[in-house]
């Protein structure tokens, strides 16, 4: 009769097949479709071992089979793309498993993208034996880009980091110091003509200012392939081995603007304003924990071991045994309570292009269409805002367009909605009215209007008038550099914009208060327009 560890050690051996070099996929909990990543598994796991997991993500220009063989040091050849790549992969093994999400392609790991890296690192775990405190993250480009955000927005998923020759890391400067727990290694050729090495060198001088273990190599006369000599002769997987994740570090500092990204090591923020930067730097020492904020309206600790002394912004508390370390600020004073919104609060927070960042369909209104070639300009509007996939690149993503009559109540419990029109024109956006903060009037007919407003447990985003990307290329507003350009332009926007003629001329843009209501100063210009009914 076999043993039970036995028993177990063929279980597991079936469980991890092959290993080397291989393809995979994961069922996304976004929009529950297969996706593929590439992966490596050492030689003789032991299944009484736990193991270390680098995440790797791919460059703009290439995808999870090049990039596992890049971060293995491995030369490319051209047009070395399809599966059968991983089939000669002459590599040393270095004892870790490896995961390269495909990640939806050039999206710049984010919204959709970003939540399957996570959901390739919850895979990974869930079917191998991996070490939760030695998960490691390694990118090129783009992808060395996202490494760089990815840390600092979700600090304590990660033991370490090694971004190469990153390109430009949009909107994440505030949160260098969220890096704190957290080493952090750049490698960068000083002749990059793509990702220039300003990028690199800035971010270090960031990130040690703000306290962080970040180090720094640049490659004298190297061009965009810094790759080569970060990754050769295994050299990030040696840099990373000796790190292990800090669960509980007596200094944390986090920084935020979004409850998504409110909540790091044993510090939750309860209580900001979307959009402001809010930040708590808590100490502990001994007994006592000695805690600095601003622009925070609550917050909850949870430390290892109960605290005997804690201090708020110079206010002495003495936590009482068996009470949550909770704090909310009333009339500028710091008070053992939880704090509670009814306004905007985590997943009901904006902005914009929070609504595209998960699962959501295109609704064109079909109320009042006189004509079907009306209505046929209506869907082809939304087709366009859910045509992400360009000549530029394929996106591995598609969208559901729907008309108002067809959406069900299954539609609404489980997606964000974009929809098109006014309340006269689209039945669900008659439905929301009610509750919605604003509402184009009739008649406006050169005036674009878009606004976010939570719908239930989601989000509708309500595009009026002229679509939100009529000018857009007169207006040039930046955003994500890789991301889709529906995408893109989504990101520049906070929870509303309203505009005539085009992007270009602007006329009030900017976040709903905390209550989601547009803030007076802009309801007074929105409504000397004569063209938007404020609720």
């Amino acid at each position: 009769m076999r043993s039970a560890a036995a028993a177990f050690l063929c279980a597991a051996g079936a469980l991890w097949g092959q290993s080397g070099a291989q393809l995979a996929s994961f069922r996304s909990t976004v929009d529950g479709t297969e996706q593929p990543y590439a992966l490596y598994v050492p030689h003789e796991v032991d299944a009484a071992k736990r193991y270390a997991l680098v995440v790797s993500l791919h460059s703009e220009d290439t995808n999870h089979r090049i990039n596992l063989r890049q971060v293995f040091g491995l030369p490319i050849r051209s047009g070395e793309t399809n599966p059968e790549d991983l089939r000669q992969f002459p590599a040393r093994d270095p004892g870790m498993f490896v995961a390269a999400p495909f990640a939806r392609g050039a999206m710049d790991y984010r919204g959709v993208a970003e939540q399957d890296v996570y959901d390739v690192v919850a895979e990974m775990k869930r079917r191998f034996p991996i070490d939760p405190d030695r998960v490691y993250l390694t990118g090129i480009s783009m992808g060395g880009a996202a490494a760089i955000r990815l840390a600092l927005t979700r600090p304590d998923a990660w033991a370490a980091v090694a971004a190469v020759c990153p390109s430009t890391v949009w909107g994440a400067e505030e949160l260098a110091p969220n890096a704190l727990d957290l080493p952090v290694r750049l490698y960068h050729g000083d002749q990059d003509p793509v990702a220039p090495v300003a990028n690199s060198r800035a971010w270090q001088r960031r990130l040690v200012d703000a306290g962080v273990a970040a180090e720094y190599i640049e490659y004298p006369g190297l061009r965009h392939n810094s790759w080569e000599l970060a990754y050769r002769d295994a050299g990030v997987f040696t840099w990373l081995a000796p790190f292990h994740r800090n669960r509980a570090p007596d200094h944390v500092r986090l920084a935020a603007l979004s409850y998504a990204h409110g909540a790091a090591y044993w510090i939750r923020i309860d209580g900001l304003t979307p959009g402001l930067l809010a930040s708590v730097d808590a100490r502990r020492s001994g007994g006592e924990i000695v805690v600095a904020t601003s622009n925070v309206e609550g917050f909850t600790l949870t430390p290892e071991g109960r605290p005997t002394a804690i201090t708020i912004d110079g206010a002495a508390f003495k936590p009482r045994p068996g009470t949550p370390l909770s704090f909310s600020k009333s009339a500028g004073k710091w008070r053992t309570e939880l704090f509670a919104s009814a306004g905007k609060h985590r997943g009901a927070e904006g902005p914009i292009v929070e609504a595209v960042n998960g699962r959501h369909l295109y609704v064109y209104g079909s109320g009042g269409a006189s004509t079907a070639d009306e209505l046929a300009k209506r869907r082809a509007v939304a087709e366009a805002a859910a045509a992400w996939t360009s000549t530029r690149s394929r996106i591995g993503l598609s969208f559901v367009v729907k008309a108002d009559t067809a959406v069900t109540d299954d539609d609404l419990a489980s997606s964000d909605l974009v929809l098109f029109g006014t309340a006269e024109t689209n039945a669900a956006i008659a439905r929301l009215a009610p509750q919605l903060p604003l509402a184009l009037n009739a008649g406006a007919a050169d005036y674009g209007l878009l606004y976010i407003a939570p719908a239930g447990t989601h989000y509708a985003l309500i595009s009026s008038g002229l679509p939100w990307w009529t000018g857009a290329d007169l207006a040039a507003r930046g955003g994500p550099p890789f991301a889709p350009e529906q995408y893109r332009l989504l990101a520049t926007f906070g929870d509303y914009i309203l505009f005539k003629g085009s992007l270009a001329n602007v006329v009030e843009e900017g976040r709903f208060d905390t209550n989601w209501k547009v803030p007076p100063g802009a309801a007074t210009r929105m409504l000397a327009t004569g063209t938007v009914t404020v609720h």
